[in-house]
């Protein structure tokens, strides 16, 4: 009897981490809610969906690493405040050796 007590202790367990929890906010200010549809709408998800990221973001400590930007643009973002730098591109020259042929 204990080894089933056992075993129906870890089902309910494992249930209920995987129970979402449901959450209602009421007196939301309505230029936030419009805030909230079109930051939504920019990413192509529900209001709820993205109310659901800023709560997990809030809540985890800061925003997640972005997946879409790829390592250029993150490069920049990362070094944009030091400003532009313009690198000077040298000419190139057709080198020392003949171009090959291939006409044969």
């Amino acid at each position: 009897m204990p080894a089933l007590t056992a075993l129906l202790s870890v089902l309910a367990l494992g249930y209920i981490e995987n129970i979402m929890a449901t959450l209602t906010i009421r007196n939301i200010d309505d230029k936030v809610k419009r805030k909230l549809q079109v930051r939504a709408a920019l990413k192509g998800h529900s209001m709820e969906a993205e109310v659901r990221e800023l709560l997990t973001t809030a809540v985890n400590g800061g925003p997640k690493p972005d997946a879409a930007i790829d390592l250029g643009t993150a490069i920049r973002q990362r070094f944009a405040a030091l400003g532009e730098i313009e690198l000077e591109i040298p000419v190139r020259d057709s080198g020392s050796r003949p171009l090959p042929a291939f006409d044969r």
